[in-house]
């Protein structure tokens, strides 16, 4: 990309943030999203905690149907909000749902950064991030008891959107949702299928939502610029 190409994907870039860091909107989905972390991201289910949880994400995908954003950056965080939904209520056929909507949710992604012009990733995080998969579905995915053939299934559709996004050039935000969007779901893993009830699993609670909204914000911005 030429100096004056770069320069003008930074003014971009700022004039989106700013715009969004103004938007009413965008202020209560934070403000949601902070009250959940503080409150509700280590706690037990709750109502409270599923409508707060819920609200800070499907308030930015309202912020894209209103902004006539691409149909799959608006499908992708709506299904993110129902997936979020989902994983707030107990049960195992509530997380299995939660997942379904999450990995429907990275397909309208992929579909995403396909049509902005998504290329072949660069090897070495390409390398990285296959070397990541393979290890979490030989390791994290045989401890979901009753459930590993629908987590490597997860795994592969998150690589796969996250690969797409690699090869975005000249999009920093989306590059940065989808690799923290895997971070969070990396920690989210440990918390649900590794670590034992604890100190350290809190800790990963804590962790996940502060990894996962973040990401949903970064790819919301990126989608948003022209």
């Amino acid at each position: 990309m030429s100096g004056g190409r770069l320069a003008a994907g930074r003014i971009f870039c700022a004039t989106v943030g700013m715009s969004l860091l103004t938007d009413p909107l965008f202020l209560i989905a934070a403000a949601l999203a902070a009250l959940h972390l503080l409150r509700f991201a280590a706690a037990g289910e709750s109502w409270p905690k599923t409508v707060t949880k819920t609200l800070s994400v499907l308030l930015l995908a309202v912020i894209a149907l209103r902004a006539g954003a691409p149909v799959p950056l608006s499908l992708g965080l709506l299904l993110g909000a129902l997936g979020d939904f989902c994983l707030s209520r107990p049960g195992q056929r509530m997380f299995l749902a939660g997942m379904a909507a999450f990995a429907a949710g990275h397909l309208a992604y992929l579909a995403l950064f396909l049509g902005l012009g998504a290329g072949p990733p660069p090897l070495l995080p390409a390398l990285a991030l296959l070397i990541g998969g393979v290890a979490a579905a030989l390791w994290i995915a045989p401890r979901a008891e009753g459930m590993v053939a629908p987590v490597r299934g997860y795994i592969a559709v998150i690589a796969a959107m996250t690969l797409a996004a690699l090869g975005l050039r000249g999009a920093p935000m989306l590059v940065s949702g989808a690799l923290v969007f895997v971070a969070s779901d990396f920690v989210l893993a440990l918390q649900r299928f590794v670590l034992a009830p604890g100190r350290a699993a809190r800790a990963a609670a804590y962790l996940v939502w502060a990894l996962y909204w973040p990401a949903q914000a970064l790819i919301l911005a990126g989608g948003l610029l022209p």
